[in-house]
């Protein structure tokens, strides 16, 4: 179930996602810990998508305010997300300053079949670019 907003009446996600290129990369953005009910609500967005394009052209990750998962069931059904959308996804950009988040293209590129790369928080327009460029 999503979080609410204390008093307010509005919903925090806590992957907020946009769509650039009409639905060509999506772009999503962590706020706080991941709760394993937040890859269920993604993938509602997401899944519709692609089931009219099949491939993504990329997926920039924006990890400015990453700060990891609320518990073990959240990480797993984070793989389980992964595991269950990679082959739609040409390319991964990652955005980060941070140094452990910087390393996660290297990593990630062992068990995902898209091509990924590490860009600094003020590389967001060339990690756009990339996403974008055939190739």
């Amino acid at each position: 179930m999503p979080r609410s907003l204390r008093g307010t009446g509005y919903y925090l996600f806590m992957i907020e996602h946009r769509w650039h290129q009409d639905h060509g990369i999506l772009e999503v953005e962590p706020h706080g810990p991941l709760q394993a009910s937040d890859f269920s609500l993604l993938a509602e967005q997401v899944d519709p998508v692609l089931r009219e394009r099949e491939l993504l052209s990329g997926l920039l990750i924006n990890g400015s305010d990453f700060s990891g998962w609320e518990d073990f069931s959240a990480l797993l059904s984070h793989f389980r997300f992964v595991r269950e959308h990679h082959r739609h996804i040409h390319k991964v950009a990652v955005l980060s300053d941070h140094s452990l988040l910087r390393l996660m293209p290297a990593l990630v590129s062992h068990f995902v079949s898209a091509e990924a790369r590490p860009f600094s928080l003020r590389e967001r327009r060339e990690a756009l670019e990339w996403l974008a460029a055939p190739g």
